[in-house]
């Protein structure tokens, strides 16, 4: 069902994206595509072939949420880097890291299909260089204490907390589209996703959406007072890199980018592989959460899936932004501008076959 009808609930969608992407993004972004269609200006996108080695002194600054990709490295499991990290920027929600980009603070991040889009609509180029599908859901549905919500269904007339900037965002959407659920038959309550859990825990909404890692603590502190969650079959396909076009037309940095993408697979494929190791060193360790509740988390995980092509990808990209323009969060384009096939397959042949399919 489309997201198009007027809305009924009293959010205005230009006001609505300006709060929630900070005040930075607001005024960069939004004063630049008022009157236009906001889309980002590509003309200056290299095409140059990608060096075959790092060029020395070349750094990266590279948002590694929670540091995992740092502490892999630091466990001595997937070698040395061939640059330079300046910094591993602890940085994960979309919204965050454009406003990192446009300040040059970050030139690699890690994040869901939805923050590419949301930069193209604010008229901020970058790039997407490496691919993870997902196949299994990655978030959960999880109500406020004391509710009585069962389904998507019960959703509607309800408060969800809904960050169009983020994948949380999306697989919102998505979920009331397949539940037949139209844009104002609910109530979307403006927050970025580290708001969810206060939001909910003081009922200012009824549901957030919430990461596989971030439930079980959750009902563990709100189950006994009615707290629970709610699957689906939506998953929220995307896990990529990206980085600014500004950095990807700097021949070495785009070389140093090259160079981290099999790092950055080789990592998740070595998560998914030794789950106790990760579990103890990872989630007890750094994340201060039980062992029951880290195996929680990894019994829950995707295998990683590099593809070769990314024709699912770009597919399940244009989706997303359609169904975002349908609710007039966006403005309609289309997303192969988004891509940098330069890059295209380098995930893929640093990781074993039966991760690439």
């Amino acid at each position: 069902m489309p997201f198009s009808r007027t809305s009924t609930s009293g959010i205005d969608r230009r006001l609505f994206l300006s709060s929630i992407l900070g005040a930075a993004a607001g005024v960069a972004g939004l004063s630049g595509c008022a009157d236009s269609s906001a889309a980002a200006d590509t003309a200056g996108a290299s095409t140059a072939p990608l060096a075959d080695k790092v060029p020395a002194g070349t750094s990266l600054k590279i948002s590694s949420y929670l540091n995992t990709q740092q502490l892999q490295i630091k466990l001595g499991k997937l070698g040395d880097l061939p640059f330079k990290v300046s910094s591993w920027a602890n940085i994960g929600a979309g919204p965050d890291v454009i406003n990192a980009f446009r300040a040059g603070s970050l030139d690699v991040a890690n994040n869901a299909g939805i923050p590419p889009i949301q930069a193209h609509y604010q008229g901020y180029d970058a790039k997407i260089v490496a691919i993870n599908i997902t196949r299994k859901p990655n978030y959960l549905f999880a109500t406020k204490p004391g509710s009585d919500i069962q389904s998507v269904a019960d959703f509607q007339g309800k408060k969800l907390a809904f960050s169009q900037g983020q994948a949380q965002g999306v697989v919102l959407l998505r979920a009331l589209k397949e539940a037949g659920l139209a844009y104002d038959d609910v109530k979307l309550v403006p927050l970025t996703s580290n708001q969810f859990l206060t939001a909910l825990q003081s009922g200012q909404v009824d549901i957030a959406p919430l990461a596989n890692s971030q439930a079980p603590a959750y009902l563990s502190q709100y189950g006994s007072k009615g707290a629970h969650t709610i699957d689906t079959a939506v998953v929220d396909l995307l896990n990529l890199l990206w980085a600014p076009t500004s950095v990807l037309n700097d021949s070495a940095k785009a070389a140093a980018v090259a160079a981290y993408i099999p790092y950055w697979a080789k990592g998740q494929v070595w998560a998914y592989e030794n789950p106790d190791i990760w579990n103890e060193e990872f989630y007890v360790k750094t994340q201060n959460l039980t062992l029951a509740q880290a195996q929680a988390i990894t019994k829950l995980a995707n295998k990683p899936l590099f593809p070769p092509s990314w024709d699912e990808a770009i597919k399940w990209e244009q989706e997303t932004a359609d169904l975002l323009a349908e609710g007039g969060f966006v403005k309609k384009f289309d997303v192969s501008s988004l891509f940098d096939h330069r890059f295209e397959g380098i995930a893929a042949k640093a990781v074993a076959a039966e991760y690439r399919r």
